[in-house]
């Protein structure tokens, strides 16, 4: 959950016994004796013998420290949900009995209250668009009356505010957010209910709020849908249209760690359609907030997608899919433990 780079740590007894690693490396640890110093190996090298590496309690230390350069720091974000800069991860094997794990996209907004532009919820509809029987989305609830067309859990979950107000203080929606006056947002609840169909559950969140839906009911497996060079972006963006609606593109989203409703202010309503990305500005916008985005939260995702075009990330989001549902994975040892001892 942390990086660390021994050679320039003045406080390791050697600096080249040290073990450099990075957020999202996963490490064998092989002796915990000593406070200070563990040892311990990274699983993608195995050529290394095992190394020194910092202790939890001196890294998490050492981290939050803004005085040590040798360390890279953590985000708050990330030890607020995390007790230790270390987690403890097992390979998981779904049984062909369990529910399939729910998958979750990740992208990053271009505008601070619009969709996002790499395609994240184009990919999650195509998805769902070529194999209904196999993939589908969560019903979102809302406090909006419905339209004439629309029926009470198939579109929404009509509720009343009151409702909805206790649902977010019980902390049972993923995200919600208000638009237009009234509010919305994905439950923990849709989500199961499509697991339990035995259907495989697609989203699509913001990064922010991936730490609330990291639980061992869900299991979720989470890809960073990530945009291609700018030059890339500049051929294949240049005609794209972006179509707005909710739940399709939606236009405000929030952790519901983030807390009560009162704390929320409406966001402005995104245009219909919006015009072709094509300013340098808007790319290069687009590039940093992917950097960003995984340069905070790269630690939990499974996967990493590079949305070069529509079809060719469709096919590798369909492989990658496969893989998290029918191979051994690295999840939280947390979520295979019984709750009494988690």
């Amino acid at each position: 959950m942390a990086s660390y780079c021994p050679q320039q740590d003045p406080a390791i007894p050697c600096a080249d016994a040290g073990v450099p690693f990075r957020k999202g490396d996963i490490l064998e640890v092989v002796d915990q004796t000593d406070m200070l110093w563990w040892q311990a190996r990274k699983l993608s090298d195995h050529s290394t013998c095992a190394g020194l590496i910092p202790s939890s309690n001196l890294l998490r230390r050492k981290s939050q420290s803004s005085h040590q350069p040798c360390y890279i720091r953590c985000p708050a974000s990330c030890y607020s949900a995390v007790a230790s800069p270390y987690e403890e991860v097992v390979r998981y094997q779904r049984h062909p009995e369990d529910r399939y794990r729910l998958i979750v996209l990740v992208g990053q907004s271009v505008w601070p209250c619009g969709p996002s532009g790499v395609g994240v919820n184009e990919l999650r509809r195509r998805l769902i668009e070529i194999n209904p029987q196999t993939f589908q989305g969560p019903v979102p609830h809302t406090t909006r009356p419905p339209k004439s067309y629309e029926e009470m859990g198939r579109e929404y979950h009509f509720v009343p505010r009151e409702t909805f107000e206790q649902m977010v203080y019980n902390h049972r929606f993923l995200e919600f957010g208000q638009y237009k006056g009234n509010w919305y947002g994905t439950s923990v609840e849709a989500v199961k209910v499509v697991l339990d169909s035995r259907k495989i559950c697609i989203i699509d969140l913001e990064p922010q709020a991936i730490q609330g839906m990291r639980t061992h009911e869900l299991k979720p497996y989470i890809i960073f849908i990530k945009p291609p060079s700018i030059s890339q972006m500049r051929q294949t963006r240049r005609s794209a249209r972006i179509v707005t609606e909710y739940y399709t593109h939606r236009p405000f989203k929030v952790s519901q760690a983030k807390g009560g409703l009162g704390g929320f202010g409406s966001c402005s309503p995104p245009y219909p359609l919006l015009p072709p990305i094509t300013q340098e500005e808007d790319l290069q916008e687009m590039e940093e907030a992917a950097r960003r985005a995984e340069s905070q939260y790269c630690q939990f995702f499974d996967h990493v997608l590079v949305n070069e075009t529509l079809q060719n990330a469709c096919v590798h989001l369909l492989t990658a899919v496969r893989r998290a549902q029918d191979e051994p994975q690295w999840v939280p040892a947390s979520w295979l433990r019984p709750e009494s001892q988690s």
